[in-house]
């Protein structure tokens, strides 16, 4: 090891709870805005300061504490809007527990989910109005509360609540700023997103999510005067802890994106410093950007040139910013730091934006940890890798292999107390000696890099007992141009006795069209053509037990939750 990897970790402030998160802003970061947000769609971005958004986290915790008994579950079923954000930390820091619902739900769904929390109190958007009516009446839930005027006597108006309990506050009601906190209490309940099985509700604590924080930003280096533009799911703990709740505690100020297709816009409008992605947010901008240098010889020359004058001159960042400006535009003309999560991450698209001057890089993590368990360090990374454990975090390798891949394990502050009302699942996942069964396959290098190859419910047992990971082979696919997106899987032949390893591919048709220099869409027979030279160079590239036997053309993208997450069963 060339040096130690945790050695100058960043400084950050000690935090015990979330009420902690926002009081310390306030002492230490007042003068920047906590949010930017649009008032109306297409409008422009509006600052919010951080002594108003507390204020408001305290008016409504306030009325909470006045409303329903300490302690109450609070679901929030909403996109992601300045209301959601004050909506988390007063449920959090003084009322009870925070129930995050995905919006993109069915009414099904919530209906499970608000009856399985037991919700007390259920804060909506009037674009959740239609599957709230088919909610109403659910046993548990006492008031309804929408975030927009609606003419509806059922539903309490969200800044009718505010205001009444800003007036308690300012008459001296205390019930909510000195309410105690126990970091070590469920006051976050979360749902997965289970692709496969029936979502499981995950308990965290302040502990966790605190523990998260602190580490994370210890290593990488987030100025004060970043503004983030956020991008994610808010209900997902990935976008909630580190776009969020790691925002507020470190000062900086985030730009709330409306909506996906508004990205570029909202880019050019909010011209941020660092964004949180999934990695096929990256790849499609990579896409972008490689289509439009390629279709001139010397621009894609030109840029050939420049990636390796800046890499033999060692450039720093901000000289790579000027050199590569067209590019830097696209994403505002300030993005300096892209972290990506929730899926592996081709090294190869890092490296290109490594070598435009932006600081890229991925993290590993899971609800049950808060998320973040492994992070690589803007000092130290390897773009193969999921990361280094986070500082406190004792990650190891469980029955590994003659290859050294086993399953990763996890003990720390940062684990979940468990499955609520699920004992079975709980003790499934995490074991007497407090270490959590992570479920992915890896190895941890020379350095202490977590390498992922795969899931553990994912694995294809070849005829010669020997595993296969879909995910290694997948990532070879995607290196090809024609390939969209695939998922791979082992098909039984009851017949041979074989297990056929078989690659369904959702191809890239634009760019299959350009191969083959035509305008209207190819038949199946040509895309099939295209892709079994794609198959067969993969092949190339595997053992004989791992290669792909039987292609099948997909023409719809995969079924995906709201992560991006491809449904893979």
């Amino acid at each position: 090891m060339a040096y130690d990897p945790y050695s100058n970790l960043y400084e950050v402030t000690k935090i015990q709870n979330l009420r902690d998160v926002i009081k310390k802003r306030v002492n230490e970061f007042p003068q920047n805005p906590v949010f930017l947000i649009k008032e109306k769609k297409g409008g422009d971005y509006v600052p919010v300061s951080t002594e108003k958004y507390d204020h408001d986290i305290d008016s409504l915790g306030t009325y909470f504490l006045n409303t329903v008994s300490k302690g109450a579950r609070i679901a929030i079923f909403a996109e992601t809007r300045y209301e959601w954000y004050v909506s988390y930390l007063a449920t959090t820091n003084g009322t009870g527990c925070v129930v995050p619902l995905d919006k993109e739900l069915p009414v099904d769904d919530v209906k499970n989910m608000v009856d399985r929390a037991e919700v007390d109190i259920l804060i909506f958007s009037k674009s959740k109005l239609d599957i709230v009516n088919q909610v109403y009446g659910a046993k548990s839930v006492k008031h309804y509360i929408c975030m927009d005027e609606i003419k509806d006597d059922r539903f309490l108006y969200f800044y009718d609540c505010l205001s009444q309990g800003e007036k308690k506050l300012a008459d001296g009601d205390k019930v909510f700023t000195e309410a105690t906190i126990d970091p070590e209490e469920m006051t976050i309940l979360l749902f997965t997103s289970g692709t496969t099985a029936k979502s499981k509700a995950v308990m965290l604590c302040q502990k966790n999510i605190c523990k998260n924080l602190m580490s994370m930003f210890s290593m990488l280096y987030i100025d004060r005067n970043d503004v983030w533009l956020s991008v994610l799911p808010l209900h997902h703990t990935y976008e909630c802890t580190c776009g969020f709740l790691g925002q507020v505690y470190r000062g900086t100020t985030v730009a709330v994106c409306e909506g996906l297709r508004y990205i570029q816009q909202n880019l050019q409008e909010a011209k941020p410093t660092c964004i949180l992605m999934v990695p096929v947010m990256l790849e499609l901008f990579y896409k972008k950007i490689m289509k439009q240098v390629n279709s001139d010889p010397k621009t894609a020359a030109k840029l050939k040139k420049g990636i390796k004058l800046a890499n033999t001159l060692h450039l720093s960042n901000k000289m790579r910013r000027k050199i590569f400006k067209q590019i830097h535009d696209i994403f505002g003309g300030r993005m300096r730091l892209i972290i990506l999560g929730g899926a592996p991450v081709n090294p190869e698209v890092l490296k290109f934006f490594q070598d435009i001057g932006f600081q890229c890089v991925q993290g590993y993590g899971l609800t049950e940890c808060a998320p973040i368990l492994a992070l690589n360090r803007d000092k130290f990374f390897k773009n193969e890798a999921a990361g280094l454990p986070l500082p406190g975090c004792d990650v190891k390798i469980l029955d590994p292999d003659e290859d050294g891949i086993g399953e990763f394990i996890s003990k720390g502050d940062n684990n979940f107390m468990g499955y609520y009302n699920d004992p079975e699942n709980t003790a499934l996942a995490l074991d007497s000696d407090g270490y959590y069964h992570t479920g992915d396959l890896g190895y941890i290098d020379e350095d202490g890099f977590c390498i992922i190859t795969g899931r553990k419910k994912n694995v294809i047992i070849a005829k010669n007992g020997k595993n296969v990971f879909p995910e290694e082979i997948e990532y070879l696919l995607s290196l090809s141009p024609y390939v969209a997106e695939s998922v791979v899987s082992g098909v039984t032949d009851e017949v041979k006795d074989d297990i056929v390893i078989t690659a369904t591919i959702f191809p890239d048709i634009e760019e299959i069209k350009a191969k083959l220099g035509i305008d209207t869409d190819p038949s199946e027979d040509q895309i099939m053509d295209i892709l079994k030279d794609v198959v067969s160079a993969t092949n190339e590239k595997l053992e004989s037990y791992k290669k792909i036997k039987k292609t099948v053309l997909r023409m719809t993208e995969f079924e995906k939750n709201t992560s991006r997450k491809i449904k893979r069963f």
